[in-house]
Formats: structure tokens, sequence, C-alpha cells
């Protein structure tokens, strides 16, 4: 069903119900806020009609969800003041991203046509100003299967939800959902596909300092985690057509493999690699074995079913945190600092209490490592 969002009065009364039933009785961390599309299946007429507050049903469409979010980020950081809103949303408007909304691409399909789809669409939702957007890893559903649940065990269904993890690693948002079991140590995944999806869950977890650093500057720099190469290499003509291709933060080139290499009519004699491009202007680093590659050049770049091509810019900086199983599992745990030569570089870690909103009373901190080159000498600064 549907309300009046725009109208304040009846967001608060959405919001109150809300959290008498379900928030505060289940002490949730976030919401998963589904339907609140304007386009809702048998009610688009019925919304396209209406008479809200400000308007008729027609004008007002779009903006929907954004009043949507509105009304649950307002009364969550009024009613439960210690707990950081978040909000897992299926449909964004200009704006969502100021009130703790998360957007995700919707219940897509189980197939690598759909997945090959979802690195362009996040780019572009990330370009328009969302700067949190996630898939459902592997896909939501099978239109084929029996009640869209696939067959997770069968190679070619291992094979999509290897790929689709592995980008899931460096996207924003980080997270399975979907019809047929696939947890982590499903027994669904044969030894080999288990040893890779947990290789890449650790380097998640491991780059937390890293991205957790990266989250702080999307709030007070209004940065971008998930980079269409436009932003960082303007200069560069030979990136303006790349749909699949991206940065994640300053250091990391995300090349993910959307194509069914091993099994299918590849199965045979899988090609094994992917072309990449290496924008102009940089050296960079294979990630996983330290291969030092000229920029301005398209590779084909190693791609075995363990492998998501993986190259780090020179002059980047990345502190990797210890291996855990959640996020503050080991706060004091020692960091290792990954510094790639070739350039000048800089990075500014940052800290909080994690899970509150004192850091907008200057609760927080940071200190800064800059690489010199010339001098192959790292500084760190005073915390500040």
């Amino acid at each position: 069903t549907f309300y009046d969002a725009h109208n304040p009065i009846a967001r608060d009364i959405y919001w109150a119900q809300a959290r008498d039933s379900v928030v505060r009785r289940s002490g949730s961390d976030a919401w998963w806020v589904d339907q609140c599309e304007p386009d809702n299946g048998s009610l688009l007429d019925e919304r396209r009609k209406a008479v809200f507050s400000v308007g008729k049903g027609i004008d007002y469409f779009n903006s929907y969800s954004l009043e949507h979010a509105k009304g649950l980020y307002k009364g969550w950081r009024r009613d439960i003041p210690g707990k950081r809103a978040y909000f897992l949303i299926r449909q964004a408007f200009a704006g969502s991203q100021h009130y703790a909304a998360t957007l995700w691409s919707s219940d897509v399909t189980t197939t690598f046509r759909a997945f090959k789809s979802q690195v362009p669409q996040g780019i572009n939702a990330c370009v328009s100003g969302m700067p949190y957007w996630t898939s459902d890893i592997g896909g939501y559903l099978s239109r084929t299967a029996p009640e869209g649940r696939p067959d997770w065990s069968a190679p070619e269904y291992r094979e999509l939800f290897t790929r689709w993890f592995q980008f899931g690693t460096f996207s924003p948002i980080f997270r399975i959902h979907g019809k047929g079991e696939r947890a982590l140590f499903s027994k669904n995944w044969d030894d080999q596909t288990k040893t890779i999806l947990l290789k890449y869950d650790k380097l998640r977890y491991r780059l937390l300092p890293y991205i957790y650093s990266l989250s702080a500057r999307v709030n007070r720099d209004n940065y971008t985690i998930m980079r269409a190469l436009t932003f960082d290499f303007r200069n560069d003509k030979n990136v303006y057509d790349i749909p699949d291709q991206y940065m994640f933060g300053p250091a990391f080139l995300v090349n993910p493999v959307t194509e069914q290499l091993y099994t299918g009519k590849n199965a045979d004699n899988p090609p094994k690699t992917r072309k990449v491009y290496l924008p102009k202007g940089n050296k960079w680093f294979d990630f996983w074995t330290g291969e030092t590659l000229n920029g301005g050049q398209t590779i084909d770049a190693a791609a075995p079913i363990e492998t998501m091509p993986l190259y780090v810019r020179a002059g980047a900086i990345v502190p990797m945190g210890p291996n855990v199983e959640y996020a503050t599992e080991n706060p004091s745990g020692a960091i290792e600092l990954r510094i790639y030569p070739g350039a000048n570089g800089e990075f500014k870690l940052y800290e909080d209490e994690n899970d509150n909103y004192n850091y907008e009373k200057g609760n927080y901190a940071t200190f800064s490592f800059k690489w010199n080159d010339q001098l192959h000498q790292v500084t760190i600064s005073d915390r500040k």
C-alpha cells in the first residue's frame, strides 16, 4: 500500500507505528525498507491519481521515496539517538543520500547477463550522488528454477556467485541476498569455492580501516567511494567509454569478470583473461602479484576463477587491519601499511566511536600518512 509521504503528519504517523511495532521491539540496528518505490504493481494508477498534500500524485510521483526516507530518518534521529540510522532502500530520488539511505538494484536475476549490467548501474548510481549502492550478490531469483531457487551446487551457478561475490567485495556495501541457500560456508559450495569466497571475505574485513576512512570522506568531503574512471582520469579520453571498470577510493582499479569463462560454452577452452585498460599518467601494481605495469595500455589480465583483476595506483597508501569476523572485534589491532611507490601519496585515517552521532560533536580522530617518493620516506602526522 502507500500513503501521503509528502505530508509531515502522515510521515510521523508511519514512523510512530513502525517504531513501536518493529524497531524498538526488536532493537534493530538498521531497517531494510523494501517497497518504497512509486510504481509498485497494481497501485501504480492509484498513486498517479492520488492527490497528495503538495499536489497531484502524477506531479510528485518520483519524489515519494525521498519523502518516505526523510520521515524514517528524522524519526530515528529523534527517538533513537544513540544509534546511527541506516536504511536499505529499493528506490531513491535526488537527495535520498541525505537520509542515511543505501540504494540496492532490486530483484535482479541469477544470470551473467544480469550481473554484467550491475557494474555500470552501480557506477552510474554513484555518479548521480548516491554514494552507497549495492546489489544482491548472486542475483535475487531464477526465472526458470522452481520457486525461483537455482541449484547453487551446479558449476555454472558457483561460477556466477564467485564472480559476483568478488565484485561485491569492492562495492560500497557488501551483501548477499536472494533465493536459495548460499551462505559463505554453504554445503552447496565445493572446497575450491569456499576457499575463494573466504579469501575475498577476509580481504573486505582487512580493508575496513581504508573503507571506513573513505566513508568519513563521504560524510565530510562529499566524496564518492565507487568512482567512475572519468572522476580521476578525466584527461584520458580512453576511459570515457569503459562501462565495467572503476576506482574504489583513490587506490584500487577494480575490474569485475562478468563473462562466463569456465562453464557453459567456454568450459572446454576457457580464455582465463579479461581486457583491462590501465589509465594514463600512472604506474600500476597488480594487487595479487606485485607486478608493475605502465598506464595508457590495454592488457589481457589473468582472470582464473580465484582472481578478479585488481590494480593499485602508484603513490597509493592502503591501511589494512587484522583478520576479524566483525567490524569492532579487534579495535586496537595493528595496521599493516601498504605503500605503493612510484609517486608521492597521502592518506588520512579516520576513527570514531562506530555507532552514534558523537562525531557530529567533534568526537573523532584523524592522522595522515604522507609518502615522499623521491626520498622513499613516509611521515605520520600527529593524531588530531
